[in-house]
């Protein structure tokens, strides 16, 4: 929160951090988008087993881009007026991943007032870990097998069902929103609709269950699992804004397959919710200049969070 950054900031530091910028808005939407288009691009031109792996991996995180770039539009910090953060937020980076800013927004928030207590709803994401190692390996087999999509899918759709002209949809939604899963799935539906008469119209109609559904059921799944881990699965269970959150060190292989537009700077995104992503990591050389690395939780890599994360003894 704002209050935990002051102990750590001037308001003329956090006011200029905080700074909203719609031409860096578009451009990450734009960049995104254009990433996913390249690596479809990538399968057309040279259509082979391997290109098509790496397009699902290079597709799967650019989703999670996408719901990145939603989750600044839900603090308002991806565009400079509130319409342009609602419009892009949810029809440009939430709906194609049936995704809900709104239902979203009111859960996150939560998790931003409680972070690490009993009231925190993202408890149920880290409170599990460590695990073992076994237990790890078959969350990530289920993962990139389309088992845990699937899963996930089908709730998102018995649930929808369910709450059909509910006008508390939204807030009875909040726990699908965990893992950016959305309670209204019409406008979403309309979204992928779009994108998939798209693809006939260019005679390539493969391409959206090949190169959009297949990376959201299978790369996109496990990327999300690693985020929510290395944001809070092993870390103290207190208030202190420092320990109960990680940032990761993130090389750029890392970057472009797992943790793109600066997820990784977790902790600063904590002490002030509200800056944009592209200036976190203007934030943590701040905090590392101030002499405050020792006292923060800071992973060395995911890979290390994730040995951490499933360094449970097996029995």
């Amino acid at each position: 929160m704002a209050s935990e950054g002051k102990t750590f900031f001037t308001n003329e530091e956090i006011r200029e951090l905080a700074s909203r910028s719609d031409l860096m808005g578009a451009l990450l939407v734009v960049h995104c988008w254009a990433t996913i288009l390249a690596a479809m691009a990538l399968v057309v031109i040279w259509p082979n087993p391997l290109m098509v792996i790496v397009a699902v991996m290079l597709i799967g995180s650019r989703q999670l881009g996408l719901v990145i770039l939603m989750h600044d539009a839900a603090h308002n910090a991806l565009f400079k007026s509130r319409k342009l953060n609602e419009f892009a937020g949810s029809w440009l980076c939430g709906f194609p991943l049936l995704a809900d800013l709104q239902a979203y927004r009111a859960y996150h928030l939560k998790h931003h007032r409680h972070t690490q207590t009993e009231k925190d709803p993202d408890l149920i994401l880290s409170k599990p870990f460590p695990t073992t190692r076994a237990s790890m390996m078959r969350k990530i087999i289920r993962d990139l097998t389309g088992i845990t999509g699937i899963k996930l899918r089908f709730q998102q759709f018995v649930f929808w069902m369910q709450m059909a002209g509910d006008e508390h949809a939204v807030e009875a939604g909040e726990k699908l929103s965990q893992s950016f899963n959305g309670p209204r799935l019409g406008p979403a539906l309309i979204v992928n609709a779009v994108l998939f008469a798209v693809a006939i119209v260019i005679g390539l109609w493969w391409i959206y269950p090949l190169l959009w559904l297949l990376p959201m059921l299978t790369w996109y799944q496990l990327v999300v699992r690693m985020r929510n881990i290395a944001e809070h699965g092993v870390v103290e269970f207190s208030d202190n804004p420092l320990r109960n959150v990680r940032t990761t060190r993130a090389d750029p292989l890392m970057r472009l397959f797992l943790a793109p537009y600066w997820v990784n700077y977790h902790l600063e995104h904590h002490l002030v919710m509200h800056v944009p992503c592209w200036n976190l990591k203007r934030m943590h050389l701040l905090m590392l200049e101030r002499g405050y690395e020792d006292k923060m939780e800071i992973g060395r890599s995911y890979l290390d969070v994730l040995r951490r994360a499933s360094a449970k003894p097996a029995g």
